[in-house]
């Protein structure tokens, strides 16, 4: 498989883009892998790129966008942050990446008992990591249940994994929000902004359509 050019790029719509991510998924859970040579890859690339999605997920290190999707260099933008949330940097990385380098497609990727979200649940506090975790709260108080407090944490897997669903739509809303740039190119069909689930015990990714 080679790296995308820049009539290749040219040929990818949001819901094609959509298809190959989900082709390279199932080819990550087959433990398949397209032909690639990647070496050839870094010489094809080396006077451009021309990715075609932009993928924000979690720093975890179960979470590798370009291990998971199957893709290669030169074919997905890949921003990582605990939490998969978004700040104004990170939004202009997703405007440069759309709007300047041609992706068609943005994908918000939570993922299954999240640390980040642990954290957030929990209520942690430690330097830097108080001030980061504080912008996933609002996906804790956003899932009602369960009431119980003593429900409400670290331990209670499921409530973790909903409030990790929320923080991604959470995300995609302040994209639409914040990025008037992005919401336009979506509503003109130039982009599509999905969110999407990675199980860690599965190796599978469950798309929000």
């Amino acid at each position: 498989m080679k790296a995308h050019t820049r009539e290749t790029q040219a040929t990818m719509t949001p819901q094609k883009s959509l298809q190959f991510l989900k082709e390279g998924n199932q080819r990550f859970q087959n433990n398949l892998k397209a032909n690639r040579n990647l070496l050839e890859q870094v010489n094809d690339t080396s006077d451009g790129q021309f990715p075609f999605a932009t993928i924000l997920s979690c720093i975890d290190s179960r979470v590798s966008a370009e291990l998971v999707f199957d893709q290669g260099l030169g074919d997905i933008f890949s921003v990582r942050i605990a939490g998969n949330f978004v700040n104004e940097d990170i939004l202009g990385s997703m405007e440069f990446a759309c709007k300047l380098a041609g992706t068609k497609l943005i994908v918000v990727l939570g993922h299954t008992s999240c640390g980040a979200i642990k954290g957030a649940c929990d209520d942690a506090k430690l330097g830097n990591l108080t001030a980061m975790l504080s912008k996933i709260k609002p996906a804790v108080k956003a899932v009602k249940e369960p009431m119980d407090s003593s429900l409400r944490n670290s331990k209670n897997q499921e409530f973790v994994d909903n409030v990790s669903k929320m923080n991604v739509q959470l995300t995609i809303d302040r994209i639409h929000a914040e990025s008037p740039v992005l919401s336009d190119m979506e509503k003109n069909g130039d982009i599509m902004i999905i969110g999407a689930m990675y199980d860690i015990n599965t190796g599978a990714v469950t798309f929000f359509e």
